[in-house]
């Protein structure tokens, strides 16, 4: 098949609006709605089907077999957009995974279990023959970590811009991560908070069209922050990911022994974790707020990863797959307002103004 001209490409187009203005006319209302998105998705398809025979510069030129033609007969230079899909998903995964580390390191989780070891090896924790003891040892015997908690550090640097770990020179920073990632959970709050509302008081011909929350927000901040931790995450953060996870999770399955429990009159692991760091550690960081984020958090980037943000989506399926989304990132927010970073969390309006480039207290002082 022949490439397109550039006339008749344009050609083309002016039909196709004429045909899809003078058609949509016709539909009853209940109809429209199924048939424009078919409409625009048939006429994408044929435009990319009628690529043709691949045009280099040569040909531009006149040095190809048919010579210099006119511009109107020239191919239409049609560039496939691929900008958004040009991300490494496993380094995405592997974020999420380091975020919701991150959330634990700030948990004291990985000190509680060097205190441990610690104690068990000065006698100083009452434990003898049982499971925690035993764990203990092997942890102790194997060392199982080969990313000390430096290398834990700098990559939660370089990931997410978190902490006072070193950036090694010529890294790449993931500076504005927390701006950005707050302002994506803002923005599902938002469009979710908008869509009750809508539901619920706004009017309409058609009960279908009552939704006027926007995704365009989510999706820019999505693209925006998929890009950003691609370009970070790179080197050894898939491997320290898999590597710290796995001791994470045999940390706190040893941090839930019988005995270990015994040993400090706790009930769960969360105890522990908060009577060692209370006695050892100048006190506990707020368990239930750091749990929540860990959650929402890893829950939203996977979303993330997983996502292309497509701008075509259908606002249907859009819908559906950012509900369950936006309760986790209510959840998030309601947690994060009671961490000590999070006390000047100006609210989700205000947040999303001040996101999409107004100046802080410009966007303080609009109503919401």
């Amino acid at each position: 098949m022949s490439s397109l001209s550039f006339e008749t490409n344009e050609t083309l187009k002016r039909l196709f609006q004429r045909f899809y203005r003078e058609e949509l006319a016709n539909l009853a209302p209940e109809e429209r709605a199924a048939f424009e998105r078919q409409f625009e998705q048939r006429f994408q398809q044929l435009l990319e089907e009628n690529g043709g025979e691949p045009f280099g510069f040569a040909d531009l030129i006149g040095f190809g077999g048919e010579g210099v033609k006119p511009f109107g007969d020239l191919p239409y230079p049609r560039v496939k957009p691929d900008f958004d899909a040009a991300v490494i998903p496993s380094q995405l995964h592997a974020a999420a995974e380091l975020y919701y580390i991150y959330q634990h390191e700030r948990m004291k989780v990985f000190e509680v279990i060097d205190v441990l070891r610690k104690l068990f090896q000065l006698g100083r924790l009452r434990i003898q023959q049982g499971p925690g003891a035993r764990g203990l040892y092997i942890l102790e015997k194997w060392r199982p970590l080969r990313y000390t908690r430096r290398d834990r550090m700098i990559a939660y640097k370089r990931a997410f811009n978190y902490g006072q770990g070193p950036t090694p020179a010529g890294a790449v920073v993931n500076r504005n991560f927390h701006y950005q990632f707050v302002a994506f959970m803002s923005s599902m709050a938002q469009y979710t908070r908008d869509l009750t509302i809508s539901e619920v008081i706004k009017g309409s011909q058609q009960i279908d069209d009552r939704p006027y929350g926007t995704i365009a927000s989510i999706q820019r901040l999505g693209t925006d922050l998929r890009y950003a931790l691609d370009r970070s995450s790179y080197g050894n953060i898939l491997a320290l990911t898999h590597e710290i996870g796995q001791y994470l999770q045999t940390s706190l399955d040893l941090l839930e022994a019988p005995d270990i429990l015994k040993g400090f009159d706790a009930n769960n692991k969360w105890d522990v974790i908060e009577i060692v760091s209370q006695r050892h550690l100048n006190g506990h960081a707020p368990l239930s707020q750091r749990s929540k984020m860990a959650e929402a958090g890893r829950r939203a980037l996977e979303f993330i990863a997983s996502n292309d943000f497509a701008t075509s989506i259908d606002i249907d399926v859009f819908r559906a797959e950012i509900r369950p989304i936006a309760a986790y990132a209510e959840a998030w927010i309601a947690a994060y307002r009671m961490t000590s970073e999070g006390r000047r969390f100006p609210g989700v309006s205000d947040q999303l103004r001040w996101s999409v480039g107004l100046p802080a207290r410009q966007a303080m002082r609009i109503p919401a």
